[in-house]
């Protein structure tokens, strides 16, 4: 696990859809859910919109969407 730090939820959010290829699907309370189809898998993950999310959460969301983390701190 990368220690990463200083990401908000709506920063994750923003990369996620601009770069990774997710749409907003839907938001209950704080909790936005992204959404990517892959050739014939879908790909959920559920971002927190916090000002700052934890380096698991972040990690744990990476995880989820299989988007590298070497990847997302290029963008």
């Amino acid at each position: 696990m990368v220690k990463l730090a200083n990401f908000s939820g709506k920063k994750v959010i923003k990369i996620l859809t601009q770069y990774f290829g997710f749409v907003f699907v839907f938001q209950k309370g704080s909790h936005i859910k992204l959404r990517k189809i892959v050739k014939k898998e879908t790909i959920t993950v559920i971002v927190p919109n916090h000002p700052e999310l934890a380096s698991g959460t972040l990690n744990n969301i990476l995880h989820q969407a299989q988007v590298e983390v070497k990847d997302f701190l290029k963008i």
